[in-house]
């Protein structure tokens, strides 16, 4: 708890004087039964006027005080309340935005969508009650046991029937449902991952017409998620019942002795009357106190939750004191070698499989490097192994002879371009989306990558042209716009390095040939890798490495492969024809 603590601490003042109100509102409402019984007792038996409208006036007053202390516990409650959950939940992103791929493979977007809002606001609800509950409900309960003991000695002795019967009752609802909670958050993730899928996806929905499956396969969802939530509920509900019992047994208890003690005379009605207000504020004290421990019970499902996240080891760090250049002042040139690199997705599995095996290759500063090969040869895999995407498993990547691991990461990445095989754009102007590649770039530099990534043309279709609005993902522009968008943010960057993920799948071989033609132009000393599934895509590189199965099965100009490697001769006819070989 100690982490959570730290997010409470900036708001130690609004929380202390939250405790000060909470105090106030506890003594003046302890002290109103105590005056009415003052009133009952020597006021109206004595037919004394004045005594009572004074003793009334000074429980008005307490009543105003109470009140305004109620209202400004509530104030300052909420105020430490939604700031911690504020913090908490920038402090959950901040961690998020740390994570590798790795880490977030494991927990999976949607769950991490709903820690980060249904979990965090569960919290922010538990500290906002709990605060006033936590404090109230234990000083009102000392402070009523305390009147009562002095109101009848003989009938607080139904307290200590009551008291047992109650706490047993609620550890055994407690124990039994918490189990239940951390089972309803779980179906909350898979709702919220069928929901995100399934927006996201929407053109595939409709394109397929599976949208009978779709709402099917969230119906499952929502359904589980219903039944495991009633069945959470079904026996929460169930401490409200046993508290009227135990209460309004307590209330009989005491008006049958307490009935007999008063026709005895051991007893004045006043007295029992008071008795009566104080035992009620006791068990409503502990009927608080049970709804705090329910309450606690599914938020501490949550916080088991974002603890998970919050200690989550981030597996790709950067090193104490990682250089941030090559060690003579300069920016990275651009040098890549792969020394007989291993890797698997699963570091830690004994039976997964490598993805890469025994991988040797060296890039030039300026090379054009392209990879091609078939479905899951380990294309994609291999070049995120160079902006430290995933870490390899045995072996090294350097860049300008240094281990990547040795780079301060935000450095490394810095002098990486890279347009990954699924193209992201974000909500914004085109002009916002381009400028993640280089904040600071100016107008003209913006159009000038645009230009260079053939997106100039299409952007000035656009009503609004660099002003146009992206909506999340990019679902307004076509396929072959997103990729070039993504392009032209990746030149604006102007990197040392730029990885291409077949990211001009989408674009004709004319346009294609032009933004060639503009690396050629703008990014001569750039060190490229291209990631291809088309010959002509790659056949005018300095190097072309052919991939199978997780292995190089050749290195070579396009005129060397041809004549040497049988893997691209296939690749190639089967795309050109056989009698462009002969």
């Amino acid at each position: 708890m100690k982490k959570m603590a730290g997010y409470m601490r900036p708001y130690a003042g609004a929380l202390g004087l939250a405790v000060i109100f909470i105090i106030c509102d506890v003594i003046a409402e302890i002290l109103q039964p105590m005056l009415m019984a003052k009133i009952v007792g020597q006021g109206i038996q004595a037919g004394d006027l004045r005594y009572i409208l004074v003793v009334g006036g000074i429980m008005v007053g307490l009543a105003l005080i109470s009140i305004v202390a109620g209202t400004m516990n509530a104030r300052f409650s909420a105020r430490a309340g939604v700031g911690f959950a504020a913090d908490l939940r920038k402090g959950l992103f901040d961690k998020v935005q740390s994570f590798s791929f790795k880490n977030i493979d494991d927990f999976s977007t949607a769950s991490l969508s709903t820690r980060l809002t249904n979990d965090v606001t569960l919290m922010q609800n538990t500290a906002i009650m709990g605060m006033r509950i936590l404090i109230r409900a234990p000083l009102m309960l000392v402070f009523a046991i305390i009147m009562a003991l002095q109101m009848s000695r003989s009938l607080s002795g139904i307290l200590a029937v009551a008291t047992p019967v109650l706490l047993v009752s609620v550890a055994i609802i407690v124990c039994k449902a918490m189990p239940m909670f951390t089972v309803m958050q779980k179906s909350i993730d898979r709702v919220n991952s069928n929901v995100q899928e399934n927006v996201t996806n929407v053109r595939v929905v409709k394109s397929f017409v599976r949208e009978e499956f779709e709402k099917e396969k969230f119906g499952d969802s929502n359904d589980t998620l219903m039944r495991n939530s009633m069945r959470a509920m079904n026996l929460v509900i169930l401490n409200m019942p046993v508290m009227m019992l135990i209460m309004n047994g307590c209330i009989l208890a005491v008006l049958s002795i307490g009935g007999k003690q008063v026709i005895n005379g051991t007893l004045d009605v006043a007295s029992m009357s008071a008795f009566i207000n104080y035992i009620m504020m006791i068990l409503m004290s502990l009927m608080m106190i049970s709804m705090l421990f329910v309450m606690l019970t599914r938020a501490s499902a949550s916080y088991k939750r974002i603890k998970e996240v919050l200690y989550t080891e981030v597996d790709l760090t950067d090193p104490a004191g990682g250089e941030k250049t090559d060690g003579a002042g300069r920016k990275i040139r651009g040098e890549v070698a792969f020394e007989h690199v291993f890797f698997r997705y699963n570091q830690e599995g004994e039976e997964s499989e490598d993805v890469l095996e025994d991988i040797s290759l060296t890039a030039r500063p300026g090379e054009v490097v392209a990879i091609i090969g078939g479905t899951g040869a380990g294309k994609s895999s291999l070049i995120q192994l160079i902006p430290r995407l995933y870490d390899v498993s045995r072996g090294r990547v350097t860049v300008d002879g240094k281990d990547v691991r040795e780079y301060d990461l935000e450095h490394l990445r810095e002098n990486i371009g890279v347009v990954l095989q699924k193209n992201t754009l974000f909500s914004g102007t085109i002009a916002e989306n381009l400028r993640w590649g280089n904040e600071n770039a100016t107008d003209e530099e913006v159009v000038q990558a645009a230009k260079a990534a053939q997106a100039h043309d299409f952007i000035e279709s656009f009503p609004m042209g660099y002003n146009t609005w992206i909506e999340q993902g990019g679902v307004n522009v076509s396929g072959g716009q997103k990729q070039r968008l993504c392009i032209a943010r990746a030149m604006l960057k102007k990197p040392a390095i730029l990885i291409l993920d077949d990211s001009t799948s989408a674009v004709d071989t004319a346009t294609e040939s032009r933004i060639r033609q503009a690396f050629d132009r703008e990014l001569a000393h750039t060190t490229t890798f291209i990631i291809a599934q088309r010959i002509s895509s790659v056949q005018e590189a300095d190097k072309i490495v052919v991939m199978d199965d997780g292995k190089i099965a050749g290195i070579g100009t396009h005129q060397e492969l041809l004549a040497s490697n049988e893997e691209y001769r296939e690749i190639y006819e089967s795309q050109m024809g056989k009698e462009a070989t002969a």
